[in-house]
């Protein structure tokens, strides 16, 4: 039967330099306590054969950093905080994603081990010799990925998540590797999140679920989304001992074999809007020209007139060149 491993915090252990100091006068005693004889001679042998065993007990933390500890399989604590500490020598610390580095946009430099990429833009090195876990707020940016919008046109979206660990015991006994938990949930929470929305404003799709259409969008409603997507991993990681500090889209973008005509697209609506924009300015001219001229009866024009008037007035403000004048020196009519 699975029952949740709750947290126990090690206090007053911060006794790392005092043990080591009586560890090095132990053994500068019993080095001439050999030559004494008798039983005091097979002590000072024992402890010079045996004593570096309690040294195994020393720990070294700095700040934000933990350390899981286990005694023959059970958990007996976490050593959290910065200090010089001693424990049993016995324990031993405990941490599967000791030797997981996140990928951080891409690929992932390391000095030593050996790195194999997985697909979820983690990298597995054998260098395994840390099992201290990092308390400090850690950013994980996993490989772009294509997903299909609430339309169905293809996009590529990447995004920054800042995380860090809350809960050490879940974060090593409830999963496996939080740190590849982490990247899966957050890959699948993008796809979750993208999926709902149109890539920009598009008139009846519904984004909140409430049965009405919306202007919420993936280019348009960044911040709402990326929240989403950081309610999302936060709602899955919770088992693990996770806290998701803050979701960032970085990369946006329709795929490749959509964005030219996507673009072309785009550019056609703006020249459709600006032309609605000339048309309505040079309307407004024209009406204005009219009510001036019939205010001043600087010239009387019959319909026939006027609609010439308009037809050409309309040519020269909506026209895309300059016009180019004629004078009339006769008669208007």
């Amino acid at each position: 039967m699975k029952t949740n491993v709750q947290e126990k915090i090690i206090t007053g252990h911060k006794t790392g330099g005092l043990v080591l100091l009586i560890t090095i006068v132990l053994y500068v005693l019993a080095i001439p306590g050999m030559v004494m004889g008798g039983i005091f001679s097979v002590l000072c042998g024992l402890w010079l054969g045996f004593g570096w065993i309690t040294l195994l007990g020393l720990k070294v933390l700095k700040p934000n950093e933990a350390l899981v500890l286990t005694f023959f399989g059970k958990y007996v604590g976490t050593l959290v905080g910065d200090g010089f500490f001693w424990v049993n020598p016995f324990c031993t610390a405990f941490n599967p994603a000791a030797g997981t580095k996140l990928g951080q946009s891409g690929d992932v430099a390391m000095n030593s081990g050996l790195i194999s990429l997985s697909t979820t833009g983690t990298a597995v090195s054998t260098d395994t010799t840390g099992k201290k876990i990092s308390m400090k707020v850690m950013t994980l940016s996993n490989s772009k990925q294509k997903v299909n919008d609430v339309l169905g046109n293809p996009v590529e979206v990447a995004v920054a998540v800042m995380w860090r660990v809350k809960d050490t015991a879940k974060a090593v006994f409830e999963v496996d590797n939080y740190k590849e938990y982490l990247s899966l949930q957050v890959d699948t929470a993008v796809r979750n999140v993208v999926k709902v929305y149109p890539y920009d404003v598009t008139d009846n799709v519904d984004t909140t679920g409430d049965g009405v259409a919306d202007d919420g969008s993936l280019r348009g409603s960044t911040e709402l989304v990326a929240n989403q997507i950081k309610e999302e991993i936060q709602s899955k990681v919770l088992l693990a001992g996770l806290e998701i500090v803050e979701a960032r889209i970085t990369y946006l973008a329709y795929a490749p074999e959509i964005a030219a005509a996507m673009l072309q697209r785009q550019q056609a609506s703006a020249v459709v809007d600006a032309r609605k924009l000339i048309v309505d300015g040079a309307v407004g001219m024209v009406e204005l020209a009219l009510e001036r001229l019939n205010e001043k009866q600087t010239v009387v024009l019959d319909e026939e007139r006027k609609a010439a008037m308009v037809s050409n007035l309309l040519v020269v403000l909506c026209g895309n060149h300059d016009a180019q004048p004629i004078v009339n020196s006769g008669s208007l009519y």
